[in-house]
């Protein structure tokens, strides 16, 4: 067995930093949990129409709606297998922003044939979007998401473009400094960039078999269809 992240990449995964490979290395195979600390520089959003949607979005642990400067970072990557039996791990950033916390959250499942790597966000699983992993020639990942879709009960529809967006996530490895460093950008194709955030963190790594995953790191809903 080995990491989903492995098995979605395959040889392109071998092209990490080696700091990447262990973190993205955290499955049920591994028994291993990653947190990040650090700072995130820069939290944006676009204009000013943008913050009701991305308020509405905070609701259910989707996106932020503040912008702010150097906001103490988490991110929990804790793997387990869900209730359809399908290997998931959490990525549940919180954001300690002034006068409260905002929490992002997403929990990344393998799809059923091995192939594929589905992005579930927020506490209720309504939306899911492919994944596309890509290793870049400095050793850094590059994550871009593919298209969404809505799922609720027997509903499941591709989200028009007009109201969705595309997210980019760049992490490396700062050898000289010892951390992640990552970016963030969500756009949307016809009114531009929407959210995003920069910043760098520090990783440890924890042994959770026999564990499980803390209270509140699950989603309260799990969506049956990948």
């Amino acid at each position: 067995m080995t990491s989903m992240f492995r098995t979605v990449m395959g040889p392109d995964f071998d092209r990490l930093h080696p700091e990447l490979r262990r973190r993205f290395s955290v499955g049920l195979a591994s028994g291993e949990a990653c947190t990040g600390r650090g700072v995130m520089e820069r939290i944006w959003h676009g204009p000013a129409f943008v913050k009701p949607f991305l308020a509405l979005g905070a609701t259910r642990n989707i996106l932020v709606p503040e912008a702010a400067r150097n906001v103490p970072f988490k991110i929990e990557n804790v793997p387990y297998a869900d209730t359809y039996g399908r290997e998931t791990v959490t990525f549940v950033r919180t954001f300690d922003l002034p006068g409260r916390s905002r929490r992002f959250d997403a929990q990344m499942v393998l799809g059923p044939q091995g192939d594929r790597i589905l992005d579930y966000l927020g506490t209720h699983q309504h939306l899911a979007s492919e994944l596309h992993f890509r290793a870049e020639a400095d050793g850094s990942l590059l994550i871009r998401s593919g298209e969404h879709r809505f799922r609720e009960g027997p509903v499941d529809v591709r989200v028009p473009e007009v109201a969705g967006a595309t997210a980019e996530v760049r992490e490396s490895y700062d050898d000289r400094a010892g951390r992640f460093r990552i970016s963030v950008r969500v756009v949307n194709r016809y009114f531009g960039p929407l959210f995003g955030y920069q910043g760098s963190f520090e990783a440890s790594y924890t042994d959770i078999r026999g564990r499980g995953v803390r209270p509140g790191l699950r989603p309260v809903r799990e969506e049956s269809r990948a």
